[in-house]
């Protein structure tokens, strides 16, 4: 098992070009390549029950299968269990799977549930950065989610922490905030997947510090994806409860919710908010 240290952005729609031209990464050299993912659970989703995420993606000429657990963090922060391996095709490879542990412990019956739900495809354009002896990969995402007729865009950024400090993750982030709009994001694509296959978002409770920015995090994730005005409100909401709860996050809080009360919100400042809160936030709390 690989331990996966992550931080992922949402972009703006102008995010993706600025990225391109920002000054840490237009000195380096990309590479592009196509993802095409298929992403398998039960008709009951049991494994996104256990917060689980099992695929099949197609990149490179290559097929291979990803088993992903539950992580822990917030602001866009994640660190999640991983297991990866090439396989032959064209579908699961069952065997491997039943010997890993996420999946034994599910008990019988599980794998022979398996179906195809959902899908995302999208092109992905990978920077290496170092700096201050870390090494990140920087990876652009653009494509879609689909499930049946339904469909929601990507865009977004995430920082993958290959070697060195997590802080290396926060500190790049912060230095592309300085001029793109961008903002933290907690749900995966796979999450995103089965909002749009159930027709529907779940947003976590508060409670923490930490778990009431998650939830206005997701409230923002949910209301990009549906353009519901609802979610961003929750949002609000959220933002204006930590403030209320937790002293230590008052103004970074209260300025963020009255952001939220416009249209044109998503800006580099708003972004940098958005950052230093979760930032100075000490607890983590469960991702799916």
């Amino acid at each position: 098992m690989a331990q996966e240290i992550e931080l992922k952005l949402a972009l703006a729609f102008p995010g993706p070009d600025a990225l391109r031209r920002h000054p840490r990464l237009a000195g380096l050299s990309s590479h592009i390549t196509r993802l095409g993912n298929t992403y398998f659970d039960t008709a009951d989703g049991r494994l996104e029950a256990e917060r689980m995420a099992l695929r099949l993606r197609h990149a490179d000429g290559r097929l291979l299968q990803t088993l992903k657990t539950s992580g822990q963090g917030s602001g866009g922060l994640s660190t999640r269990g991983e297991w990866e391996w090439e396989v032959i095709g064209p579908g699961l490879d069952l065997a491997r799977l039943a010997e890993l542990p996420p999946i034994r412990a599910l008990g019988e019956g599980v794998l022979g549930r398996l179906v195809p739900c959902f899908a995302t495809d999208f092109v992905r354009e990978t920077w290496w950065w170092e700096g201050h002896g870390s090494t990140v990969e920087v990876a652009l995402d653009l494509g879609e989610v689909k499930s049946d007729d339904r469909q929601v865009p990507i865009r977004e950024l995430e920082l993958e922490l290959k070697d060195g400090d997590p802080g290396a993750l926060f500190e790049l982030a912060d230095a592309l905030a300085d001029t793109l709009p961008l903002r933290p994001s907690d749900t995966s694509k796979a999450a995103r997947g089965g909002a749009l296959l159930a027709g529907h978002w779940t947003l976590p409770d508060g409670g923490s510090p930490a778990a009431w920015l998650h939830r206005a995090v997701v409230a923002l994730d949910a209301h990009a994806d549906t353009g519901d005005s609802s979610y961003r409100e929750a949002a609000r909401e959220a933002l204006l409860t930590l403030a209320e709860r937790h002293p230590a996050a008052r103004e970074p809080a209260q300025r963020l919710a009255e952001a939220l009360q416009h249209d044109d919100w998503l800006t580099a400042d708003t972004g940098r908010r958005l950052f230093s809160l979760s930032r100075g936030l000490p607890d983590a709390v469960e991702l799916g």
